[in-house]
C-alpha cells in the first residue's frame, strides 16, 4: 500500500473513532498517542518517501498526530462531563451534609487565657521576653549561686557555653527584664514556655509553660501576696477548695512559700504554686532600691492547672496534637 494512501486511512479511521467510555477512550489515547503509537511506525517509513515529497509526508503525519490530539480532548471532556452529570444526578439533595468538625483551642490556651483574665481584673498586665537567654537573666540577677545545681546541663538546656546562652528555665527572665527597664510600680505576669532537662514521664516534660507574677510598690506585705493568691484561687477553681501556705526556699524571694489547694472535705493536697516575697539581692540587681519598695512574686505551671482542671492523667496528651484528644475541647 502507498505511504500516503496509508496515512489517509489513518486519518479516516480516527475520525470515526467514538469511544463512549473512559476504558475506551485510554485504548484510543494509546494507540494514538501512546509512547508505541501508530502514527510513530508511519513516521519511521519516511525512508520510503522520495526525497522530494519527504517534506509533505511530514506535514501529513503532523497534522494526523493534531487531530488525534484534538478528538482525545474533545472526546475526554465530552465523557467528564457526562460522568460527572450523571454522578450530580444522584446526588440526595435532602441529605444533610458530611459534619464539619469546629475549631477548638489547646487546653493549655484555654487555661492560661482564663488565668490571665483573672489577674487581669485586679491590675496584672502582661509582658513576655525572649526564650533563648543569657546567664544573667536566667540565673544571676535571680540570685542563683554560680554553684547552684540548676546551672549544670543537666538540668538545663545550653545552646552555647561561652558567652552562656540558654533555653529559659522559668519566666522569671521576663520580670528581671521588666524590673530593669521599668521604674516602680509594676504589677505583670509573664506566661510562655519554659525548658528543663527532666525525663520525660506522665507528669514532667522537657518544655511546658509558666505563668508568673511580680508586684513591686512601697510597703507590699506578705498579706497582700495570700489576698492575691486566695482570690486566684476563688475565681479559678471555686470556692469549694481551700489553699495553704508551706515555708520553702527559692533564691529569687525570702521568705518563700509553696501553695497548695484541696477540695473541701477531701484530705487530698495538691502543689500549684511556689511563691515568696522578691529577694531584696534581686531588686538590687535590677537596680531597685530594697529599702524603699518591696515586691512578692509567683510562679504557677499551666499545664499542671489544665491537668487538674479536665482530669487529663498524663502530660504527654497535651502535646501528641491528638484529634480525638484534641476534639474534646472543642465545646469548652
Amino acid at each position: 500500500m502507498d505511504i500516503f494512501e496509508k496515512a489517509k486511512q489513518l486519518k479516516s479511521e480516527i475520525e470515526n473513532q467514538l469511544p463512549d467510555a473512559a476504558e475506551a477512550l485510554e485504548q484510543f489515547r494509546i494507540k494514538y498517542l501512546g509512547s508505541k503509537n501508530v502514527l510513530k511506525d508511519l513516521f519511521n517509513s519516511i525512508k520510503e518517501v522520495p526525497n522530494e515529497r519527504k517534506k509533505e509526508f511530514g506535514q501529513v503525519v503532523n497534522e494526523l498526530k493534531q487531530i488525534a490530539e484534538e478528538k482525545f480532548n474533545s472526546l475526554k471532556e465530552k465523557i467528564g462531563g457526562e460522568k460527572k452529570s450523571s454522578v450530580q444526578n444522584n446526588i440526595d439533595l435532602t441529605m444533610p451534609g458530611d459534619p464539619m468538625w469546629k475549631g477548638s483551642r489547646h487546653p493549655v490556651n484555654i487555661v492560661k487565657n482564663e488565668v490571665i483574665e483573672i489577674f487581669a481584673r485586679i491590675g496584672f498586665t502582661v509582658a513576655e521576653g525572649p526564650e533563648i537567654e543569657d546567664e544573667w537573666h536566667n540565673f544571676t540577677a535571680l540570685n542563683t549561686p554560680d554553684d547552684h545545681p540548676a546551672r549544670d546541663m543537666t538540668d538545663t538546656f545550653y545552646i552555647q557555653q561561652d558567652p552562656a546562652l540558654v533555653l529559659r528555665s522559668q519566666t522569671s527572665t521576663v520580670q528581671v527584664r521588666v524590673m530593669e527597664t521599668t521604674k516602680p510600680p509594676i504589677r505583670i505576669i509573664s506566661p510562655g514556655r519554659v525548658y528543663r532537662n527532666e525525663t520525660i514521664s506522665y507528669k514532667h516534660h522537657v518544655f511546658f509553660h509558666q505563668l508568673e507574677g511580680l508586684y513591686i510598690d512601697h510597703k507590699v506585705s506578705f498579706a497582700d501576696l495570700k489576698q492575691t493568691l486566695y482570690y486566684f484561687v476563688q475565681e479559678f477553681f471555686g470556692e469549694d477548695f481551700e489553699i495553704r501556705f508551706r515555708p520553702s526556699y527559692f533564691p529569687f524571694t525570702e521568705p518563700s512559700a509553696e501553695m497548695d489547694i484541696r477540695k473541701k472535705g477531701t484530705d487530698r493536697w495538691m502543689e500549684i504554686l511556689g511563691c515568696g516575697m522578691v529577694h531584696p539581692k534581686v531588686l538590687q540587681n535590677c537596680n531597685i532600691n530594697p529599702e524603699e519598695f518591696k515586691g512578692f512574686a509567683f510562679g504557677m505551671g499551666i499545664e499542671r492547672l489544665a491537668i487538674q482542671r479536665f482530669g487529663i492523667p498524663d502530660i504527654r496528651m497535651l502535646f501528641e496534637n491528638d484529634v480525638r484528644f484534641l476534639r474534646q475541647f472543642s465545646n469548652t
